[in-house]
């Protein structure tokens, strides 16, 4: 018992350090779920490795991280994305498809056999961590590469958010246009935010709107992935692959966020924000679980994936900001 509560109570801890850590000027722009991942990986370059509390890390990395994922779809307001953004889903889509296949692609040449290209490549096209999180469990990926991608996603997405607000007085982009090539190019919900927040209520709402359809895409996205591992797993003779069965309460939030919530039942903006909040905490043990997982020896064979990354990502926000600027889309 001990082992199961000392593990939980381990992640608690260190999600809230880095809770506290995020809120300091520079850290906070690499948010709480990296801040957790960094100093886990910290304790475990000095201290090491808490054998003794390995249930409850590992439940926290996987059992609290399924749970997270789930709450996560109370962010996703289906109607919205359904009724004024079909075309940019469709935009969406293709970014999606873009990001996972360049960087499959980078992978193939650099020779990565790791599960960090695919999760980069998820990370970049779609939400970042969320999608990360979602993602991982399908395809079997060690714990250590999924937070190094998280941590990886983190910073890249955070270093772009802050070049968008740089560049955005140059661009050839109205504010609703601005919107929304940060919308479909960007990767965290909160990297699209911080980068329209400068152009005003316009923009943050076509951003947001753009991002919605992207987290949209994260269910059918996890199905197709799935079939794929099974596929693959029949051609090797391992078959046997769970249902993530998650995903089907990912979408039962989204739906009941949309439709029930502020509908049936009446909701305040505090309690919205407070839904916010508890689903990045438990997102936050869940890095810090897996966090613990990192050996810095690991760290070497990232390097690549890295930098096949920021070329994924500068090529998506260079495209995108081409079509947005010399089409009549937007």
């Amino acid at each position: 018992m001990f082992a199961l509560s000392g593990g939980i109570a381990c992640t608690l801890l260190i999600a809230l350090a880095g809770f506290g850590l995020s809120m300091i000027p520079g850290f906070d722009r690499i948010g709480p779920l990296a801040c957790a991942i960094f100093l886990a990986v910290a304790y475990r370059s000095v201290f090491g490795y808490p054998e003794a509390l390995r249930p409850g890390l590992q439940f926290a990395a996987k059992k609290l991280l399924r749970f997270a994922i789930i709450l996560y779809g109370l962010k996703l307001n289906i109607g919205i994305v359904l009724s004024q953004g079909l075309g940019l889903l469709l935009l969406d889509a293709a970014v999606v498809l873009f990001a996972i296949l360049l960087m499959q692609g980078f992978s193939k040449q650099k020779n990565s056999p790791s599960s960090i290209p695919l999760l980069l490549g998820v990370g970049t096209g779609v939400c970042g961590a969320a999608a990360i999180a979602a993602v991982s469990p399908i395809i079997r990926a060690k714990d250590e590469d999924t937070a190094v991608s998280v941590g990886m996603i983190a910073l890249v997405g955070t270093c772009f958010a802050l070049l968008y607000t740089f560049v955005r007085p140059y661009l050839p982009l109205s504010d609703a246009a601005y919107g929304v090539w940060s919308g479909i190019s960007l990767h965290e919900l909160a990297n699209v935010a911080l980068a329209a927040a400068p152009a005003g209520e316009d923009a943050v709402a076509m951003a947001l709107l753009a991002k919605l359809g992207r987290v949209l895409l994260l269910v059918p996205l996890c199905l197709i992935i799935m079939y794929m591992v099974k596929r693959k797993g029949s051609a090797e003779g391992e078959a046997n692959i769970s249902f993530p069965w998650f995903l089907p309460g990912f979408l039962a939030m989204s739906l009941f966020g949309t439709y029930v919530l502020g509908t049936y039942i009446p909701v305040t903006e505090t309690f919205q924000t407070a839904a916010a909040t508890v689903t990045t905490f438990i997102l936050t043990m869940a890095m810090a679980g897996m966090g613990l997982d990192i050996n810095l020896r690991a760290l070497g064979k990232a390097g690549r994936p890295l930098a096949a990354m920021v070329a994924t990502s500068v090529l998506l926000s260079g495209l995108s900001l081409v079509l947005i600027a010399f089409t009549d889309w937007f």
